[in-house]
This record gives C-alpha cells, structure tokens and sequence, in this order.
C-alpha cells in the first residue's frame, strides 16, 4: 500500500471525520456526567487500521476541531469547554487509546484475517477500553472530584458497551484483512 504523505493525511483527516459521523448517534446521558457514545469506536478502529502514529494523528485532529468549538462530540457538543467537564479525560485519553490500540496491533499477529480480528479485538480491549478509562476516572477524580472508588465503579457501566465495540472494531477488521489482504494493519509496513 502506498504510504504517501498525502496519502497518510486524507487516511488521517477520514478517521477524523468518521469520529465525527460517530458522533452524530445520539448519546445516551448518565448521572456520572459521561454520556455513552459509539465514539470510542472511532479511536478503536483508528488504531486498529491506520497504527499507532496516525491512529493518534487522527485524534488529535478531531480534538482540535472540537476545541475550535465544532460541535462534533454527540450531542453537538464542542469547544473548550468540554475539557473542563466530567468526560475530559475520556476525551484526552482518545489519542493515548489510539496510539496504544495501533502498537497492540502492530505487535500482535495479522497473519490471517481471523488472526488479525483477535489482536484487533486485543489491541481495542487494551487501547481503546483500558487506557481511555483509566484516563477518564482520572478526569473524574481531578474534575468531578469523585473518590478513586467512585470514579472506577462509576465507569464500569461503560465496559459491556465497549466490549460490544470491541467485537465491532475486530468485525471490521476481520473484513478489511479479507477484503484488502495488503491493507498494513496497525501501521505495518508489510503484510
């Protein structure tokens, strides 16, 4: 696959958007102050297909965009204000997610496409489930002022749904690697 750099910017700039297309599914509020999206797919399926660097590239962009005050966040939120609410360190944890999901994949084996859907499915568990809630009870404790206890059983609510999507992200996956057998999965260079 050709790695361009005009390449890697519209992969980029695409995974970007489709965090915003994510955004448009109507969010699901709780208590807590995190609503559950289908975002946090987007940051699964950015490090899963795109790796590491531009995985967190096409995060980092989105959060720019939302910073600039588009309303790209479900529910039409953006601006700088939601990185000063409850959800921040959901939201700053999506590059980290990103990156960490793309050097799983990386790692992991890709060899097959059933292969390649279970270190999808590992790399998505461990990036996009594990690091974006550690960093969100993180932003709980520091902004919501929960306690450590009440912030980690606050986010378990958010583990069945993300599961879910990491079943999704390692669907995907599994069909890109069937459907595009030279497609570099994580950011390999060579299949």
């Amino acid at each position: 696959m050709n790695s361009s750099p005009s390449r890697s910017l519209a992969l980029v700039a695409l995974f970007a958007a489709l965090l915003a297309v994510f955004g448009l599914i109507p969010k699901i509020d709780l208590p807590l102050g995190v609503p559950i999206t289908l975002q946090t797919l987007g940051v699964m399926l950015a490090g899963c297909l795109l790796g590491p660097k531009r995985g967190l590239q096409a995060m980092l962009l989105f959060l720019a965009a939302v910073a600039l005050g588009l309303p790209l966040l479900s529910g039409g939120r953006g601006g700088l204000g939601v990185f000063f609410a409850p959800s921040s360190g959901y939201l700053l944890g999506w590059p980290l997610g990103a990156l960490v999901t793309g050097l799983m994949m990386a790692a992991l084996p890709a060899t097959t496409p059933r292969r390649a859907a279970v270190s999808a499915f590992v790399g998505s568990a461990l990036g996009g489930l594990l690091v974006v809630h550690l960093c969100g009870v993180v932003g709980l404790v520091g902004i919501a002022k929960l306690s450590w206890s009440q912030a980690v059983l606050g986010t378990l609510v958010f583990v069945p749904g993300d599961l879910i999507k990491c079943v999704v992200s390692a669907m995907v996956v599994h069909t890109v690697a069937r459907g595009l057998p030279d497609w570099p999965l994580g950011g390999r260079t060579a299949q």
